[in-house]
């Protein structure tokens, strides 16, 4: 920030001037958790609410796609945008404008009596999901300084991204019991109605650099290649075939978009995302770790719903409660993760994390046809913790490497790191699971081969085709079926350790312990550019260069 904004910024009152004092920062904590609880329940809520949203709207098979998927979508493709804009701007100013758009278009989706209405508002949801994620961590390094206490605020961050993932589909659920379908986006109102005056009052404004214009053109260029890679990627989870135009044209043209971006970025004297900081060790290596966690495992979660529910046999809400454990564990991990990040550093954090999650998974590889509650319960812990602590020293890690005034290019790096693993997750682990899957049901005696074809796509499927046969075949078919998935499974998992095991090799490479202060010259701020908040902080220490986040999402 130059002078004369950080003069402003300190006659506007001596509630913003002090939020990186005292209590005042954890009041900005509690502020920026609400944020990322909004984000995060809107990004699982409407999962519930399908079945009603369809049997109201009527939306086409293509419509209720894109209902359910355009939020991940949009939000994933405008992380980096949005978050080098508040670098430029001010995050705050980011910040409050998601609010608005949030608030408005969760009225808008309340009220849909369209599906082409609805894809619109929940697209809106999407860019205001990525006006508030970037900047809510861009303001958390802001507010904490001391590395120290950032990490314990980075955990409890994570520990509230956890309840919102858990809290979703609940509350989803409750509301549709007592209320119709729209009730799930009214949830919204009330905070932002909150936050808005709550955030303008206890916020501080910041930004980054501000040296050249802002690369519009790399910004646009950034957006519509990760919308077209996400996009790809997400049909090739879906099942759809990798050489049809609507999946391969868009990875093609998405990943042709984001290859000009870079080269972009790497001639421009000011580039919109600063591509050097790939060069520290610490910082590529964390990214890397980042995909690997997510790649491993966000797949491996829609495999094990779908074990629960259609080979235990168990309702949605059981489902939802078997996995509470996973939730809760990893809220733990998330408070406890500054402690441990202090006491052991980030390399064996993040490779412990690692090692433990993949314990966990090759753990569930006992899982048969029959329910082994204490086993899923131990395992579901373990993968939890382990899955959370990784997480929590990846993203502190690579943002500890980050230039203070990059902390919104930095943090939508990470965001978007964690969308496109959980996104390739998806799409790899779908495919070894149907490679697996697929061989068993294809020769049932008994089944004929047409049918035996349809219910090589899904157990679901196969279970639909066995209440159609009926009889001997129809009960073979499904005896078949069941077996065959719970063999998938297992190579998922063995695929999954495999996976894991890698990113605590690649975790080797992170540094052994946790640095709390270094030299101004090297933290990468620049003296013009710090806030008011910042003023008092400087005087007490020296500058430090320190890391932040730690959620997840959703989504």
């Amino acid at each position: 920030m130059s002078g004369t904004s950080a003069a402003t910024a300190a006659v506007r009152g001596p509630h913003r001037r002090a939020a990186g004092e005292g209590a005042g920062r954890w009041l900005v904590l509690v502020v920026l958790c609400v944020s990322l609880l909004l984000v995060a329940v809107d990004a699982t809520v409407l999962h519930v609410a399908v079945p009603a949203v369809t049997e109201e709207l009527r939306p086409g098979a293509a419509e209720l796609l894109w209902i359910v998927d355009v939020y991940p979508l949009v939000c994933a493709s405008l992380l980096i945008l949005f978050g080098t804009l508040g670098d430029r701007v001010g995050r705050r100013r980011i910040l409050l404008l998601g609010y608005a758009l949030f608030g408005v278009a969760s009225a808008l989706a309340a009220f849909a009596h369209h599906p082409q209405t609805l894809i619109l508002a929940r697209a809106l949801l999407g860019v205001g999901g990525a006006m508030i994620m970037p900047a809510t961590l861009s303001i958390l390094r802001q507010v904490f300084p001391d590395r120290r206490e950032r990490a314990l605020a980075i955990g409890v961050w994570s520990a509230v991204a956890a309840v919102g993932a858990a809290v979703g589909p609940l509350l989803g659920g409750f509301l549709l019991e007592h209320f119709w379908w729209g009730s799930v986006f009214l949830v919204n109102i009330p905070l932002m109605l909150v936050s808005l005056p709550v955030g303008r009052l206890l916020l501080p404004e910041s930004t980054g650099g501000r040296e050249g214009p802002w690369d519009v053109t790399g910004a646009l260029l950034a957006a519509a290649g990760l919308f077209g890679s996400v996009f790809g990627v997400k049909r090739l989870g879906g099942g759809e075939p990798v050489l049809s135009a609507l999946t391969l044209g868009p990875l093609l043209l998405g990943a042709a978009l984001l290859v000009l971006f870079v080269r972009r970025q790497r001639h421009r004297t000011h580039p919109l995302v600063d591509l050097g900081m790939f060069a520290r060790p610490a910082f590529g290596t964390a990214v890397g770790c980042i995909v690997l966690a997510m790649l491993a495992l966000v797949g491996l979660e829609l495999v094990a719903a779908q074990y629960l529910q259609l080979v235990l046999g168990l309702s949605p809400l059981s489902t939802g409660l078997r996995l509470l454990p996973l939730t809760f564990a990893a809220m733990a991990a998330g408070l406890v993760g500054a402690r441990v990040l202090r006491r052991f550093g980030p390399r064996r954090m993040v490779c412990a994390g690692f090692c433990a999650t993949a314990l966990a998974v090759l753990a569930l590889t006992a899982m048969g046809t029959a329910d082994a509650a204490g086993l899923l319960l131990a395992g579901f812990v373990l993968l939890g913790f382990g899955l959370e602590t990784t997480l929590f020293g990846a993203y502190e890690s690579m943002l500890s490497e980050a230039p203070a005034h990059r902390a919104g290019g930095a943090a939508a790096i990470g965001e978007t790191s964690y969308q496109l693993g959980a996104g390739i997750g998806i799409a790899l682990l779908g495919t070894v699971m149907n490679a697996a899957y697929a061989p068993g049901v294809s020769r049932v005696p008994g089944v004929p081969a047409a049918a035996s074809a349809q219910a090589s796509h899904s157990l679901g499927e196969a279970y639909e085709v066995a209440g159609r046969l009926g009889g001997p075949s129809g009960d073979a078919l499904r005896r078949a079926a069941r077996d065959s998935f719970v063999h998938g499974l297992h190579v998922t998992l063995l695929v999954s350790a495999g996976l894991l095991l890698l990113g605590a090799l690649a975790a080797l490479r992170l540094p052994r312990a946790m640095q709390c202060e270094e030299p101004a010259e090297q933290s990468g701020e620049r003296p013009g550019e710090r806030s008011a908040a910042d003023l008092p902080a400087q005087r007490e220490t020296e500058p430090v260069r320190v890391a932040l986040d730690a959620g997840h999402r959703a989504s």
